[in-house]
């Protein structure tokens, strides 16, 4: 990636409307469900970012057949909004046929599977390949491969499948076979490992539980249910039965997450933001009830269904005026993608915030929990470590420099909390953000926050 840095000034405020690019987390599972599934399938709105480019890309290695859209789609080039005719260019939404012929005619991929920075890829991969007649491996860039890989080992070790890590990290090597049902209890709430269970379960004999004591995102259980699989749920979790599906249609709903980053940026500035066509999924939207608690005024305005996926409106408004708030461990996994938002708008909020039992931030694409405070301490701010809880005092940032640590989240949450600074602030690695959101700098110009960009 070309290196970008982003200098921020003051005084500008970010309003409008705006699409947001198609959410990872569903785009993650419907190219591999299309994959898996017999007969063609029409997607379209998936987001041109560097983490659902990998999982396209594995698709193309599992597939025996020429994948000539997907192929396509994985080399075409997001559209920079220099027009930014009401966001036209952000607006376009190309559709990608995959051809499907069933999970059992999948291919031995003839080298490693690279699945980038993205985790998601890697470990709903394994759990797709986990009952196929051959060996495959899972590697990844040099982040990726810091990351722990045994939560998701174990279980598809359990239900027959060989399956080796280094250390308990990448690469993942699977000797896939027959698998027999089991019934688990996530020791960690993860939506990736419960969904890597479940797209196992669709091959193995009898009825495979995923249990959970708190309730993580549920992208897997919806699509499977809207294409007919045997799926039971109830409060405790979620049990399915082997199922063949085939191919289906659907338009990738806006991404809740990078949403947040254009409704924070309106709270900050006084103003307001209304995010169109993004998804509403209330495992995705609890970042919402912190964003009323410190003081930002926020609707949801439902519209469709999409695939079983609520679609529709997010507006966010408020005077630049915010309340320290806390977010306690239970809370913590469904908003974890949202804490680096959420903190650099606690640095300019009233008072302290808190995230408690934020470890788990510890291993995502860079060690976010210290990430963040040392971030917001080079913006100007007071943050600290402690223990596994982030603390952030509050009270503005000066302004200053920091770099986004070759994180997406932190680059764009970074530039979003510099809006509201008194001084002006830069941001290294801002290319990150395409890992997630491409054209994410351009969006917030378009909506008025006055960046300049320098590569």
């Amino acid at each position: 990636m070309k290196a970008m840095r982003a200098l921020v000034r003051p005084g500008s405020t970010v309003s409008g409307r705006a699409p947001v690019p198609g959410d990872k987390s569903i785009a993650h599972r419907w190219l591999l469900l299309a994959a898996a599934a017999r007969g063609r399938s029409e997607l379209s709105g998936l987001p041109l970012s560097l983490d659902v480019r990998s999982t396209a890309s594995t698709v193309l290695d599992l597939s025996p057949g020429p994948q000539l859209e997907v192929e396509s789609w994985i080399h075409m080039k997001h559209f920079r909004s220099s027009a930014r005719v009401e966001g036209v260019a952000s607006r376009l939404k190309p559709g990608v046929s995959v051809e499907g012929v069933g999970r059992d005619a999948l291919r031995e991929p003839r080298g490693e599977i690279d699945c980038g920075n993205s985790g998601t890829t890697m470990r709903l991969v394994a759990g797709i390949v986990a009952a196929a007649p051959f060996r495959t491996v899972l590697t990844g860039d040099a982040s990726l491969l810091r990351r722990p890989m045994e939560r998701v080992a174990e279980p598809l070790r359990l239900m027959g499948a060989e399956v080796a890590t280094s250390e308990g990290r990448p690469p993942i090597t699977i000797g896939g076979g027959p698998l027999m049902a089991i019934r688990y209890a996530l020791p960690v709430p993860s939506a990736q490992v419960k969904g890597a269970i479940l797209l196992a379960a669709l091959a193995a004999e009898g009825k495979t539980t995923v249990l959970e004591t708190v309730p993580s995102r549920d992208h897997t259980e919806r699509a499977l249910e809207f294409l007919g699989a045997p799926v039971t749920r109830d409060e405790g979790g979620v049990t399915l039965g082997p199922f063949q599906h085939r191919g289906f249609a659907g338009e990738v709903p806006g991404d809740p997450s990078a949403a947040a980053f254009l409704l924070a940026a309106a709270a900050l500035t006084g103003s307001e933001v209304t995010v169109e066509a993004v998804g509403l999924n209330p495992t995705r939207t609890q970042f919402l009830d912190v964003l009323r608690r410190m003081g930002v005024r926020v609707d949801e305005r439902l519209a469709r269904n999409e695939a079983g996926e609520p679609v529709g409106e997010l507006t966010a408004s408020g005077d630049g005026r915010l309340r320290g708030v806390t977010i306690g461990a239970e809370e913590l996994p469904g908003v974890i993608d949202e804490v680096p938002v959420l903190a650099l708008m606690a640095a300019h909020a009233d008072g302290e915030s808190r995230v408690e039992g934020a470890g788990e931030l510890r291993l995502k694409e860079s060690d976010r929990l210290s990430g963040l405070a040392e971030g917001i301490r080079e913006l100007g701010g007071d943050a600290d470590v402690q223990g596994n809880a982030l603390v952030v005092e509050g009270g503005g940032l000066e302004g200053g420099t920091t770099d986004a640590r070759g994180d997406h989240r932190l680059a764009m949450a970074f530039a979003v909390g510099a809006l509201g600074a008194r001084g002006p602030c830069q941001v290294t690695g801002m290319e990150w953000a395409d890992v997630s959101f491409p054209g994410f700098l351009d969006t917030v110009q378009w909506l008025g926050g006055a960046i300049e960009v320098a590569t």
